[in-house]
């Protein structure tokens, strides 16, 4: 672990637009070290990060002080994801087609079930019972960048357990007044946190919702998977005049030649019966590969959504392969521009990935909720201040994978570089000073 000496030049210039959200200069301070440590420090929980600072001498050195001006601090946190939005709608205004991608991961905390939002349930991914957070995200992207811009965890549901116990421990009468409030409390509790509760879809509308309003992507549509499609959020999304592409549950059902059938057996049937009806599509996808797909097009109506344009993609030509069913709102669409679309789906998997491995999105061992929030917000801007980071080394040094293009490895580099230059000029200082080799070890590494 290199120690951290202030704060790198290129977090400093990307944070820069940023200020204005925070009330004092020491939280800024702090929340600029945190978000730091959150891209360079091994040990991105508080204490890991508080342990990577090098502070100046006679600076005030609390971990306290570090965690109140992050979680607890009046600046204005609900603001942050506004101001972010509108710092990153410049950087994408005016390169080219603009998708916003909806889905959500999950945030695994092995030894933290106290933290907010935690809860302990089957894990699909990981196919065992695991405890984790729900953390429901969007993205926008173009072909040249992809930035996060919200960040939103689900209060779990304790609804069965609530109910479970209120049945067990439910009298037929109370002649005690005490027993009898108590009785009350926990059920306007139960009542309360079944209607706090929202599902993963109904968070994803409420970033619509949000980012409709605020404007500032106005031409960025809306791609997700099936674990994400409702109908609420379809209509919510239309009513803002945007378009969505989706991907299908293959046990969907459409209406199809006068009966209302499931989606993979009307598949299997265009296959067997007609195979010519999949037309060759040459598509230009978002990570710049060009694929040659097999597809059939055609206006249907969906059970409860009406009708949707419905495309189902063979990327063999003998049709041997598993199909995909993507289904738009926009009729008027070919195929290929819908494929394209859906293709940008993908940004929120790159965003998950970097999220969790480079910005410490699943780090945080925080229980508060309004801590959690914060933390989730900052690792967003983390992501984004890595994405504008410049990156350093020769083109020699690129690997062959990424075909020329700057890696996110090297733009981690390139900061990790400026925070080793720091420290380096302090080590001189330090010894131009006269003070020893363990003089300096206390400085940066102090007991």
């Amino acid at each position: 672990m290199v120690p951290l000496v202030g704060v790198p030049e290129t977090i400093r210039r990307g944070l820069a637009p940023y200020r204005e959200v925070f009330c004092r200069a020491e939280g800024f301070d702090h929340v600029s070290r945190y978000v730091t440590g959150l891209l360079l420090s091994p040990n991105k929980t508080l204490q890991g990060l508080y342990d990577a600072q090098v502070w100046e001498p006679g600076a005030p050195r609390s971990r306290r002080a570090m965690h109140e001006a992050v979680f607890e601090a009046g600046w204005a946190a609900d603001a942050l994801m506004p101001h972010h939005r509108a710092v990153i709608a410049g950087a994408h205004r005016g390169c080219g087609r603009e998708v916003i991608s909806l889905d959500w991961t999950y945030a695994h905390h092995e030894r933290g079930p106290k933290i907010w939002g935690v809860k302990k349930a089957w894990d699909h991914v990981q196919q065992r019972l695991a405890p984790y957070q729900t953390v429901v995200t969007a993205v926008v992207a173009n072909r040249g960048r992809l930035d996060g811009i919200e960040v939103l965890g689900q209060q779990p549901s304790r609804q069965d357990e609530e109910l479970a116990y209120l049945q067990e421990t439910g009298r037929a009468s109370y002649t005690q007044l005490e027993e009898a409030r108590e009785r009350v409390l926990e059920l306007l509790h139960h009542r309360v946190h079944g209607l706090g509760y929202k599902k993963r879809t109904e968070l994803a509308l409420d970033i619509v919702q949000q980012l409709e309003q605020e404007g500032h992507f106005p031409s960025a549509h809306y791609a997700f998977d099936h674990g994400v499609l409702s109908l609420e959020l379809s209509r919510g999304i239309e009513r803002a005049g945007k378009h969505w592409v989706s991907e299908l549950e293959c046990s969907r059902h459409i209406q199809w030649q006068g009966q209302w059938q499931r989606v993979d057996t009307v598949a299997h049937t265009l296959r067997q019966a007609h195979p010519e009806s999949f037309r060759a599509v040459r598509v230009h996808c978002r990570n710049g590969q060009t694929k040659l797909l097999w597809v059939f097009t055609k206006v249907v109506r969906l059970k409860r959504y009406g009708r949707k344009r419905l495309v189902i993609v063979h990327e063999q030509q003998a049709l041997g392969d598993t199909p995909r069913f993507l289904l738009t709102d926009a009729l008027h669409w070919d195929s290929r521009r819908v494929i394209e679309t859906w293709s940008y789906r993908w940004t929120s998997e790159i965003f998950h990935e970097f999220g969790k491995q480079v910005c410490g999105l699943e780090a945080a061992q925080v229980r508060k909720e309004e801590a959690v929030k914060r933390h989730f917000r900052l690792s967003c801007v983390a992501q984004s201040l890595l994405q504008q980071a410049p990156a350093a080394g020769a083109e020699t040094e690129r690997f062959a994978f990424a075909q020329g293009a700057i890696t996110i490895g090297q733009k981690v580099r390139t900061i990790a570089r400026d925070a080793l230059q720091s420290l380096l000029k302090l080590v001189e200082q330090l010894f131009a000073q006269g003070h020893s080799c363990e003089h300096i070890l206390g400085v940066l590494m102090p007991a």
